[in-house]
C-alpha cells in the first residue's frame, strides 16, 4: 500500500516509516521544513511538503495514498487550544478524503490520565472531557461507519529509545539541575511505557490488518512504579533518590509535575490477542541502565 505519514520526521513517526518501508510498503511523508523532507527521503520514503494547517496538502497527500498514519500534533503546551483545534481539522480533512475506501487511518491517542487509578483496557471509553485529543481522536474513530478502517492507536506516555527527548529525558534534565532525583510521595503510581520500536512496529500491524473501529494500545509495560524510575535516573546520574511532596510537585518538576504523579496503569492484553504483537525490544528500565539517557548533550 501506499501510505501518508504525518509526523513522518518525528520519532515515533521516523520509525515507523522505517517499518513501513521494511514491510514493502510505499510511503509519502509530510515535511514541514527542509530539515523535515531530508530526513525522510534519507529513509527512502517520498516528500511531500506542507503542516497541519495546510488542509489542501493534507487532503491531496491522503487522497493520494491508500492509507494515513496520523502521528502529527503540535505539543507546545501554552498553546493546547490552538494545537487541538489544528488537530481535529487535519483529522476531519483526510478522514473525508477517505471516506468509502476501505482504507487504513491510525489516529494517535494516549493512555494518560485515561482510566485515574484503574488499569485503562481497550475496550474503555474515556470522558471526551479530558483533553481535546481525546474528543477528536474519539470522534475520527467514528469514521468507520463512512468506509475507513480507523483505527485509535493510545500510546504510553513514554515511548522510550536511544535519542528519545520525552518525559524520561525531562525527568532526567530536572534530576540533574536539581541534584536529585525525584518521584512523589511514595513514588507507587504506576507509569506505562513501550519502545519506540515496538511502536512502529504496532502501528505497522495496524495498517496491514486492524479492522474498523479498533482501539489499540501501544504499551509494553502496563506500569513500571515512579520510583523505579527514580531510582534508575539516580543510579544513572549518580544522585540521590527523594520523595518530594505531592504539594511540592509543581514546583520541583515544573509542568511535568502534573503528569509524573498520576497512576495511569495501561492493559495490552486485547492489542496482543488481536494483533499478533509481541513486545520484543528492553523495557524503560533496561532501557534507562543502557546509559544513553545521561549522555549530556549540553541542550
Amino acid at each position: 500500500m501506499r501510505i501518508f505519514v504525518t509526523g513522518a520526521s518525528g520519532w515515533i513517526g521516523s520509525a515507523t516509516v522505517t517499518e513501513l518501508l521494511a514491510a514493502g510498503h510505499q510511503v509519502v511523508g509530510l515535511a514541514r521544513s527542509d530539515a523535515s523532507a531530508r530526513a525522510i527521503a534519507s529513509a527512502g520514503a517520498a516528500v511531500l511538503r506542507g503542516d497541519l494547517v495546510d488542509l489542501e496538502t493534507l487532503r491531496a497527500g491522503a487522497r493520494a495514498s491508500d492509507g494515513v498514519v496520523h502521528l502529527g500534533y503540535s505539543h507546545d503546551f501554552s498553546q493546547m487550544a490552538e494545537a487541538a483545534r489544528m488537530n481535529q481539522a487535519a483529522l476531519e480533512t483526510i478522514g473525508a478524503a477517505l471516506e468509502d475506501t476501505g482504507g487504513p487511518l491510525i489516529i494517535a491517542s494516549g493512555t494518560l490520565g485515561a482510566a485515574p487509578g484503574a488499569v485503562l483496557t481497550e475496550r474503555d471509553v474515556p470522558d471526551s472531557g479530558l483533553h481535546p485529543r481525546i474528543a477528536a481522536s474519539q470522534a475520527a474513530l467514528a469514521l468507520a461507519e463512512k468506509g475507513v478502517r480507523s483505527v485509535m492507536m493510545r500510546f504510553a506516555p513514554t515511548v522510550h529509545g536511544a535519542g528519545d527527548h520525552g518525559f524520561v529525558a525531562v525527568l532526567v534534565a530536572i534530576a540533574r539541575e536539581k541534584g536529585v532525583s525525584g518521584y512523589i510521595d511514595d513514588g507507587s503510581n504506576r507509569w506505562p511505557a513501550v519502545h519506540r520500536f515496538d511502536a512502529a512496529h504496532l502501528i505497522r500491524l495496524a495498517v496491514d490488518g486492524a479492522p474498523a473501529g479498533s482501539v489499540l494500545h501501544a504499551v509494553a509495560e502496563e506500569g513500571v512504579p515512579a520510583r523505579s524510575i527514580a531510582e534508575a535516573i539516580g543510579e544513572g546520574l549518580g544522585v540521590p533518590v527523594v520523595s518530594v511532596p505531592a504539594e511540592r510537585a509543581a514546583e520541583h518538576f515544573g509542568w511535568l509535575g502534573m503528569f509524573f504523579g498520576a497512576d495511569s496503569p495501561a492493559s495490552n492484553i486485547l492489542t496482543r490477542e488481536s494483533m499478533g504483537w509481541e513486545p520484543t525490544h528492553q523495557g524503560l528500565i533496561a532501557d534507562l541502565k543502557e546509559g544513553h539517557y545521561f549522555r549530556f548533550d549540553g541542550n
